[in-house]
């Protein structure tokens, strides 16, 4: 059954034809697709079509489960490779949109981290109070809904989900079908070894190194760049990526460790100008899951004098009034800040704290034009007149998706890969047989988790800190920049960079066909049929001899030429055509040079497909690739 939430929004969202019309069925599971032209139906689910994507969104449902198992996938943008690669969400209140948002910030995130693989994200319409079988249930349900995608899709974990839940989805669809799996599956598991947290760390550091560049721009005249021993940071939200960030911060000496001087979580904040004593705190993490009210009860709330140097506040967001040389928004919040507060951020600019640098930890990019407009008025206040620098989510944010990349970029040997009769419920295997399939290849599925971690552990400090550089670079060079255009701006680039790279058999479309025997009425009827306005036309041997295009018809019509006249009277017999592996640059040339609008894509004579400016405007980043030529 669907989920009671999904159902109600989207019944309000789709009118029934839609559900008749697109609604698919493979046996109990459910899906409706939609595609970017679509632009209607998904404005009705909350998403805005741009040149970026989104290239398939799908909402999709096991109408059998008793535990109502549902969800939504978006596959944003495939420019940089396939599949897409981002985490799974698990809330109760998910829309498409809320999808879409994160999968566009995954986009941005894969391409600033020059990984060859697209931006897609997934979630599942779930309640937060269910048993930890039944969560595994529906995590269960959810990966059989997903496997349908898996050539365009790779999951990982996100909110509500963890590596475990990706452990799940490998039993049951195999092990390359999830990313950021335990160290006994060959995984990288991120929320184990901090990657995300890893990635924010590096970004710290580099900017101690690249910010003072920034001096020759006005706001940042008077800024006093700290050594490592004299940073201090602040912390909203104690989760995977805010403790193990603190965690590293700490890690170093007593004579080079930052200090951090405050955390928060949903139960308050603590701050301490000296320093707070993160392993401390880490452990009460441990135990309670969360940190902040329990240290109080245990350090703070017996003392008959308040501590004049510690704070304890059970308003988590007045974390922010304080102040440090580096504030690492990382709690799922993206509006942390905002200049207006009738949008419920977690501050207004005019209470914030002084920072010189904001290092995002959490997910804050929106491609929704209404939250681009606010986050661009955040960032006028915040960089052009408070003179604090914003490093943007997806270019600091990126080492959990490094990290798991890595466990496609190192392919599993064949022998590691799990046999398919042992997986999952789908062939009739059980998960026993999987785990002593698992512990009998145990040593060598460690061997791989640990080559796998050391790319990864490389590839994030590089990446990162070519990030932070540019970054500097672009700002530095332009004072009207803000942190925001410059962070798309670097994205941009690597996603029009691997354009270049793409061929015709990447993004070309089926393309109708026609026999040379029939007749200019028939043509006609088949291009109502097919909504296209170009056929190809072929021989008995399905050989390609001719096109025929809207125009062809219309001009015949004018000329009062018969309707039952023969093809190969109108037809055009001289056709420029590409081949599937023409670069997408040479085909916007050829189109723009012979003044046509399609051609067909031919192999040996074969008609393979149709590549428009259309369709490049559609499944390219058609604009950019005109206007980044070399």
């Amino acid at each position: 059954m669907i989920p009671k939430r999904m159902r109600e929004f989207l019944h309000d969202a789709l009118p029934e034809r839609t559900w008749q019309n697109r609604l698919q069925r493979e046996g109990p599971l459910a899906f409706m697709e939609f595609s970017p032209t679509d632009v209607d139906r998904l404005q009705r689910l909350g998403l805005e079509v741009d040149r970026l994507g989104p290239r398939l969104v799908v909402c999709m449902w096991d109408a059998e489960s008793r535990l109502e198992i549902g969800g939504y996938l978006v596959v944003d943008n495939l420019a940089m490779g396939r599949p897409s690669m981002g985490g799974i969400r698990m809330l109760p209140d998910i829309t498409p949109s809320t999808i879409h948002n994160l999968a566009r910030g995954m986009t941005l995130k894969n391409a600033a981290a020059d990984l060859p693989y697209g931006g897609g994200k997934a979630g599942i319409v779930a309640d937060r109070d269910l048993s930890p079988e039944e969560h595994t249930e529906v995590v269960r349900g959810f990966a059989r809904l997903i496997f349908w995608y898996r050539d365009i899709y790779l999951p990982g974990p996100d909110v509500g989900t963890n590596d475990a839940d990706m452990k799940t989805i490998a039993i049951e669809n195999g092990l390359d079908c999830a990313l950021s799996k335990p160290a006994d599956m060959g995984g990288n598991r991120i929320d184990e070894l901090g990657a995300a947290a890893g990635g924010i760390v590096i970004a710290v550091d580099a900017l101690l190194d690249e910010i003072e560049r920034l001096k020759a721009l006005p706001q940042f005249a008077n800024l006093q760049v700290p050594s490592r021993a004299e940073l201090t940071v602040l912390i909203q939200g104690f989760g995977a990526v805010g403790s193990h960030a603190a965690r590293m911060l700490c890690e170093g000496g007593p004579d080079d460790a930052p200090r951090v001087v405050g955390i928060s979580d949903y139960s308050g904040y603590v701050y301490d100008e000296a320093g707070l004593p993160v392993r401390e705190l880490m452990a009460h993490r441990d135990e309670h899951s969360v940190v902040t009210f329990p240290y109080f009860l245990e350090k703070l709330s017996h003392l008959r004098t308040p501590d004049p140097q510690t704070k304890f506040s059970n308003a988590p967001n007045d974390l922010l009034r304080e102040s440090a040389f580096c504030f690492v928004p990382a709690a799922p919040v993206a509006n942390y800040l905002d200049v207006d507060a009738s949008s419920n951020p977690s501050m207004t600019v005019d209470r914030m704290g002084d920072w010189a640098v904001i290092v995002e930890g959490a997910n804050t990019y929106s491609p929704d034009p209404p939250r681009k407009a606010a986050r661009a008025r955040m960032e006028r206040a915040v960089y052009w007149q408070a003179g604090t620098l914003i490093a943007t989510d997806y270019l600091v944010n990126s080492g959990g998706v490094i990290y798991a990349a890595q466990e496609r970029m190192i392919k599993t040997p064949d022998h590691l890969r799990i046999p398919d009769e042992m997986l999952g419920d789908r062939v009739g295997g059980t998960p026993p047989a999987v785990d002593q399939w698992l512990d009998d290849h145990a040593a060598d599925l460690e061997q791989l988790a640990e080559e796998r971690r050391i790319a990864g552990e490389h590839q994030r400090d590089e990446v990162i800190r070519r990030n932070m550089k540019e970054l500097i670079d672009l700002l530095a060079d332009d004072p009207d920049m803000l942190p925001c255009e410059a962070a798309e701006r670097i994205s941009i680039r690597r996603i029009a960079s691997s354009e270049r790279f793409r061929t015709v058999s990447d993004v070309m479309e089926p393309m109708p066909t026609i026999t040379e025997d029939q007749t200019v009425r028939d043509a006609a009827q088949l291009l109502i049929e097919e909504t296209s306005d170009i056929l190809a036309v072929v021989s008995p041997a399905t050989e390609l001899t001719g096109v025929v295009t809207e125009w062809d018809i219309t001009r015949a019509s004018a000329t009062a030429r018969a309707e039952d006249l023969p093809l190969t009277e109108i037809m055009t017999r001289e056709v420029i055509a590409a081949k599937p592996d023409d670069n997408i640059l040479d085909v916007l040339r050829k189109l723009e040079h012979f003044e046509i609008s399609a051609m067909p894509v031919v192999s040996d004579d074969e008609v393979l497909g149709v590549i428009s400016g259309d369709i490049l405007a559609r499944r390219t980043l058609y604009q950019l690739l005109q206007s980044q030529e070399v």
